[in-house]
């Protein structure tokens, strides 16, 4: 037996906030042996970098990720690497020849057997057990955001096909965690401002599992829970967003008015070729219900550019419909051609170079819309939860309703004092691009 009691692990989680929810609680498995944990890379004995695979980008971030780390071996005290998640995942047939830098490869249902391929690979040498885990729900988490908010993964896996996505050959169908279980993860965390919910659909929660959708009585039990603030919900699916999810919206002061609505395309050809169930006007018809229903909402999108055959026409007529839409924010991605998905095999794969002007172009229509969206907001008071002291500026930072950890801008304010996970009244005094600047009244009367 391999005395790992004695070796201190290290980890980097890449990719999505979903895999930073595995991350954590495999953290908390190392943990909970008492084994001890280093946030420098450069102490650890035991490596572990967990991976995003959804596309080529990110598969070569984690490549050179795991490289860079093997230097630790012969400079540092690095003496195993171990690679999880995605990559192995989906890739381990060519990984784990090519990849001799790692020692360990494991799954993303893979974490239980941590230990017995880290003693392994001690004991044998390099060890794949990518598949031979199971997903055993745990509640346990060492949180690695700041200890005010935390996400919490409701599901994993997705059943809605898109043409372009890997998503489903990697994590496989969707599947819904049980309530109980997900009300006493949220009650382990901890007081916790603003809890995030996150899966590859949360509006298909339950269905699964209940046979029916279970998200509005998920989010009343969440919300119930004293040592949580508010619940942010991310990743709404459109076509399932239905009146009962948003009256529980639009009623409940605990959930934070925000949704995250992946549209993709705005052109009912092109949605069809993405297997997107949604059109032009039921969008549009959308945005007004949501508007009418629940007042100042804010909606953020992604969508793709230059997907096979996509005209000029049609990426014009997505910046029109940007225009309409008048959303609060957006990411604007070129279409990334994946082997083993449908749009793979697609004729009229566009141009690399029309993809990424494409993209400028939907980013600069955008940025119209934002600005004068942060213009209005000048003379106004906000209600902004500090999520710290932002050292460059030399003055606080936090956020608005309308704005998500790492995804959306920020508020930066003065104030004579502010504490983290708290929220204060700031005047805005002004903006740039996604970011907005203040300071509270006890700052102004100074």
């Amino acid at each position: 037996m391999i005395d790992l009691a004695s070796k201190k692990f290290g980890l980097i989680s890449l990719g999505c906030d979903k895999n930073r929810v595995d991350s954590e609680k495999l953290l908390a498995r190392i943990r909970a042996r008492g084994y001890e944990i280093t946030n420098d890379i450069s102490k650890a004995q035991v490596l572990i970098v967990n991976t995003c695979s959804f596309l080529e980008e990110a598969r070569r971030e984690a490549i050179d990720t795991v490289i860079e780390c093997s230097s630790y071996k012969e400079s540092g005290s690095l003496e195993k690497l171990v690679v999880t998640g995605c990559l192995p995942q989906k890739f381990i047939g060519e990984l784990y020849d090519g990849l001799t830098e790692a020692d360990v490869f494991l799954g993303t249902f893979d974490y239980d057997k941590f230990f017995c391929a880290l003693e392994e690979a001690y004991v044998h040498g390099r060890c794949n057990m990518v598949g031979a885990g199971k997903d055993v729900f745990t509640c346990d988490r060492v949180l690695t955001t700041p200890l005010h908010y935390a996400y919490l993964k409701i599901a994993d896996g997705c059943g809605n096909r898109c043409t372009y996505c890997l998503i489903t050959k990697i994590r496989g169908p969707y599947f819904s965690y049980p309530i109980e279980e997900l009300v006493k993860e949220a009650e382990s965390l901890g007081e916790i401002s603003e809890l995030v919910l996150v899966a590859q659909d949360v509006t298909r929660y339950g269905m699964d599992l209940y046979g029916e959708k279970k998200l509005c009585e998920l989010l009343q039990k969440l919300t119930a829970l004293d040592n949580v603030g508010s619940v942010r919900l991310l990743y709404c699916y459109p076509e399932m967003i239905d009146d009962g999810l948003i009256s529980e919206i639009a009623s409940n002061p605990k959930i934070i008015k925000y949704l995250d609505i992946p549209f993709q395309h705005s052109e009912d050809r092109v949605l069809k070729l993405m297997n997107r169930r949604g059109t032009r006007s039921g969008y549009l018809e959308l945005l007004q219900k949501l508007r009418a229903r629940i007042p100042g909402v804010a909606v953020r999108s992604t969508f793709i550019c230059g997907f096979p055959t996509e005209t000029e026409e049609e990426s014009a007529a997505l910046g029109s419909f940007l225009e309409e839409a008048k959303l609060d924010n957006c990411g604007f991605f070129a279409y990334s051609r994946e082997e083993d998905t449908p749009a793979f095999k697609l004729g009229g794969q566009v141009a690399a170079s029309v993809k990424k002007r494409r993209v400028k172009n939907m980013y600069a229509v955008q940025h119209k819309i934002v600005q004068a969206k942060m213009s209005a907001f000048c003379g106004k008071r906000l209600r902004v939860l500090c999520d710290g002291i932002d050292e460059r500026r030399g003055c606080f930072c936090g956020r608005a309703y309308f704005q998500a950890p790492d995804i959306d801008g920020n508020v930066f304010f003065n104030c004579p004092f502010a504490e983290q996970g708290k929220y204060y009244d700031v005047l805005i005094t002004g903006y740039d691009g996604y970011d907005l600047y203040g300071m509270t009244e006890d700052y102004e009367n100074e």
